[in-house]
């Protein structure tokens, strides 16, 4: 009878690529998570997975728009923060924080795995994602 063994542990440096993403996609989630829980009217998150990436939904309410969050190897340093390309959110970002941060045409913000969260901006942008359809019936 043949021994289960665990597999062999990665390389150091191998690791630290593996170990960058997941480390700064958690720090990302518990920032969507505290924006959800301070900003009125969204209510509580549904998480699940949407193509196979983290998703965040505010069934309960409908005041926002979905956001996913992104990370892959062709690009190990960069994860992002995606919204339905439809919506008028990306370019709503830009115009707000096109010194600050970086997007990828309608559907994302890039953001670099080396550098900090740059939270107060991903903040506000965060908010606007979870009542987009809530602020959209307002104007």
């Amino acid at each position: 009878m043949s021994r289960l063994t665990a597999p062999p542990s990665a390389p150091a440096k191998a690791q630290a690529v593996l170990d960058a993403p997941r480390a700064y996609l958690g720090k990302l989630r518990d920032l969507i998570r505290d924006t959800a829980g301070t900003t009125p009217g969204v209510g509580p998150l549904t998480e699940t997975l949407k193509w196979g990436e983290p998703a965040f939904l505010t069934e309960a309410t409908k005041s926002g728009n979905s956001i996913r969050l992104g990370w892959k190897p062709a690009t190990p340093t960069t994860a992002q923060l995606l919204v339905h390309c439809s919506t008028t959110l990306v370019n709503e970002w830009r115009n707000l924080y096109a010194g600050t941060l970086a997007f990828s045409g309608t559907r994302a913000i890039l953001l670099d795995l080396r550098k900090p969260l740059p939270r107060p901006d991903l903040a506000h942008c965060i908010a606007m994602a979870l009542t987009y359809h809530s602020r959209k019936q307002t104007s």
